[in-house]
């Protein structure tokens, strides 16, 4: 299949690409680079540096590249910077992936695979946590991506738009050749591999008072392959005039302090914390029930355990002690 993949130079839309390539997609992929890395895009790809806001590149691209689909990751991605600047992600998030949706249709591609967020759910009620959960997002980043999904379900059914909405939880792990590298990094495995690496001297844990088994914030961490993995799939689940929502996840919660154990294994390092107190709207647990995408798509993660996710990214953070460079 001939593929658009906006955000294809960042983490799971790089990563993406790479397992898009080896399944003998041709893929073109749009990116601003203000939050990917040129370096992260799979030599086998086509590259435009550019808006995917921008209607007349959008257009150019799929006729050029004569594009069947598209997977959408491009996105500004930080909870935090979301609420301190909401104007920023609503027009970053929300107004350019309504003009690329726009320039998508006005070109005749109807099928997409979106990049969306459990962020949708909030807080949840109960946990493990279903599609048919309350959407309530408490970030404005959650919200510009249900805003988009909510605009696709109406497109499905007024032009036929073919949609999937993929719901990660946290993304992990690495490929051989790629990683994670956020400028600034926000998640918790790399965060603690940067005190293995010697490029921090202690890792900051919000919360040990939690209702959990450690008193520690759960998490799903799912590895990005598995991820990837999904993606391929979702393409030959598009329907027209359905717009699908899929958890991604791999049902099993580990605690900050169990990531903190896993990193120390793995690499030998002592990892010294520090306790401060919790983060406001952060939830005790957030776990997936991705039984849907087991039974829908036939997917089934072939990575779960945290071991083995963090061992693929201490193997790339260790060949890429500075990322993909300044």
């Amino acid at each position: 299949m001939r593929l658009l993949v906006t955000g294809g130079a960042g983490y799971v839309g790089s990563i993406t690409v790479e397992t898009l390539v080896e399944a003998g997609h041709h893929v073109v992929v749009v990116d601003d680079l203000r939050m990917g890395h040129r370096a992260a895009v799979h030599e086998a790809a086509a590259f435009v540096r550019g808006d995917i806001g921008d209607g007349d590149l959008i257009g150019r691209v799929v006729r050029e590249h004569r594009v069947e689909a598209i997977l959408h990751f491009a996105a500004a991605s930080l909870v935090g910077e979301s609420m301190s600047d909401p104007h920023r992600y609503f027009a970053s998030n929300t107004v350019t992936s309504l003009a690329l949706l726009r320039a998508l249709a006005e070109h005749g591609v109807e099928r997409i695979v979106f990049s969306s967020t459990a962020a949708l759910y909030g807080t949840p009620a109960t946990t493990p946590i279903r599609e048919d959960a309350p959407l309530a997002p408490e970030s404005v980043y959650g919200e510009t991506k249900l805003q988009i999904e909510r605009t696709m379900t109406w497109l499905a059914r007024t032009t036929g738009l073919a949609a999937v909405s993929l719901r990660y939880f946290n993304a992990a792990g690495a490929s051989a050749e790629r990683g994670e590298d956020h400028r600034p990094e926000t998640h918790l495995i790399p965060l603690v591999l940067q005190v293995a690496l010697g490029q921090r001297d202690h890792v900051r844990v919000f919360g040990d008072d939690y209702p959990t088994r450690d008193g520690t914030a759960v998490r799903d961490y799912i590895h990005v392959l598995d991820l990837a993995d999904a993606h391929v799939r979702a393409l030959e689940a598009l329907e027209p005039g359905k717009a699908k929502a899929y958890n991604l996840g791999n049902g099993a919660g580990a605690s900050v302090a169990e990531v903190i154990a896993a990193v120390r294994d793995v690499t030998g390092a002592e990892i010294p914390t520090v306790t401060e107190g919790r983060r406001a709207g952060d939830p005790p647990t957030l776990v997936a029930d991705a039984s849907a995408a087991r039974r829908e798509l036939g997917w089934e993660p072939r990575h779960p355990a945290l071991e083995e996710i963090v061992r693929s990214a201490w193997a790339w953070h260790r060949s890429h002690p500075q990322g993909y460079g300044t």
